[in-house]
């Protein structure tokens, strides 16, 4: 009984209802010491009272039985489904542990499953983030995952890969062969057709990692210029203080809200300026930290003083890499109108943090520069991982098609872009990986 594992399934905290959760090779003789039962029906619901080791009751639920192979893990699966108190479950779980299993890992009853090939490793991925998801959106795209739709998207281009590469391979092994394999099969033209396919993956999936991880937004400015009253705003509550009095935000306030569904993690830090206090220079130092962690920063620039030299001073010290946008508050104060101003550097946005006015304009434009598009059906909730795979496999499709006059250059390109995409489903993965990605998930999934 070595091989069997149990867990509590559900969140920790009290609950109308627990599951314990186990997970092995032949379960039934777990089924009378635990339940009184000498069977229960496969699949079927039934009322039972869960026993201890002297036949006392620890809790009366509902007992589940799916025998091996149709269960989720592929093995023999029982879950105890009782009261969701935290001392009743803990008992149930060392009843279990007293007979014979193991606790659980994170992750290892999932990754069983992708073990016993009963979901492959996109859709044991999607698993974890159907349960994380911050949106709506998120767990739509994460249950498409789910159900295999962007592993049949990558199989599909896996498909197209290795029926190219025989035709490549022919010509590899016969030479001197009239017939030229490649050209009366188009296998440039197929090269090409995989090559848009796999960018129109690539644009879904890249979206999908947007529904994901979010952005990580930093507004950052000068003392006084309305970081904290436009945190207030976007997230619609008093997260900040807001006061006249300069470096009254002395730490980073981070707050977590939504724009069309992706989640973005804005935070509004210390004003940048020289300063003698200990404390504001710790929160200085907190505000650089976090423009290092930034997908975008939001420059925040007072609309009666302009761009001053303390502005650019802040501007100049900025990682070039990153997306910058510039936003001219308080046009409240001065009579002027929402707008949006583009310039070579890049684009400005007049708004009113005070009242509001203007906001969606920077919404939009937050998204804009992500490269946020629509939650369409297509879309996949990716992680980076996939990305890193499937730009690996671009990469490798554009060179081949650039080396498509020496095929045994052709033949390798395309035997690595078609490894690339198979780690992302899981046909060719290391084990380190896979304890990486297993780890992050809940004890008892």
């Amino acid at each position: 009984m070595a091989n069997t594992i149990a867990a509590i399934a559900t969140a920790s905290g009290r609950g109308g209802i627990g599951v314990v959760r186990m997970s092995g090779n032949d379960l039934r003789s777990m089924i009378q010491p635990l339940t009184g039962k000498n069977s229960l029906l496969p699949r079927v619901a039934s009322l039972s009272n869960f026993l201890d080791e002297n036949g006392d009751f620890i809790d009366q639920g509902i007992a589940l039985f799916f025998p091996a192979p149709h269960s989720f893990t592929g093995e023999d699966v029982i879950e105890l489904q009782g009261h969701g108190g935290p001392v009743v479950l803990r008992r149930l779980l060392q009843r279990c542990l007293d007979l014979g299993a193991c606790l659980a890992e994170p992750g290892e009853f999932t990754r069983r499953a992708y073990l016993n090939d009963k979901i492959d490793l996109t859709q044991a991925e999607s698993v974890a983030d159907l349960i994380d998801a911050a949106s709506i959106e998120a767990a739509k795209s994460a249950m498409r995952s789910l159900k295999g739709d962007f592993s049949h998207a990558i199989n599909q281009l896996v498909e197209k890969l290795i029926n190219l590469r025989m035709l490549v391979e022919a010509t590899l092994d016969f030479p001197d062969e009239e017939i030229d394999f490649l050209t009366e099969s188009n296998a440039y033209g197929q090269l090409e057709e995989i090559a848009k396919l796999l960018s129109k993956v690539f644009e879904s999936a890249h979206q999908g990692n947007l529904l994901r991880d979010g952005m990580h937004v930093v507004l950052i400015g000068q003392p006084n210029v309305g970081k904290s009253s436009l945190l207030n705003k976007l997230a619609g509550e008093e997260v900040a203080i807001v006061t006249q009095t300069p470096g009254t935000t002395r730490d980073a306030i981070r707050q977590h809200i939504e724009i069309e569904g992706i989640p973005v993690h804005v935070v509004d830090t210390a004003g940048l300026r020289e300063t003698l206090d200990e404390v504001e220079q710790i929160g200085i130092e907190r505000t650089w930290s976090a423009i290092e962690q930034a997908n975008v920063l939001v420059v925040l620039i007072d609309v009666a003083q302009g761009v001053t030299e303390e502005d650019l001073k802040i501007i100049a010290k900025l990682p070039p890499n990153l997306p910058l946008i510039r936003v001219f508050n308080k046009i409240d104060r001065h009579h002027q109108n929402p707008r949006v101003e583009k310039h070579g550097a890049g684009t400005d946005i007049y708004l009113s943090a005070k009242i509001g006015a203007g906001l969606d304009l920077l919404r939009r434009h937050l998204l804009d520069v992500v490269g946020w598009h629509h939650a369409g059906e297509s879309v996949y909730l990716a992680r980076e991982r996939h990305l890193v795979a499937l730009r690996k496999a671009q990469r490798h499709l554009q060179a081949a098609q650039e080396n498509m006059n020496h095929v045994e250059l052709l033949a390798e390109e395309l035997r690595l872009a078609q490894d690339a995409l198979a780690t992302i489903t899981g046909e060719f993965t290391s084990d380190d990986l896979l304890g990486e990605i297993f780890s992050r998930f809940c004890i008892g999934k």
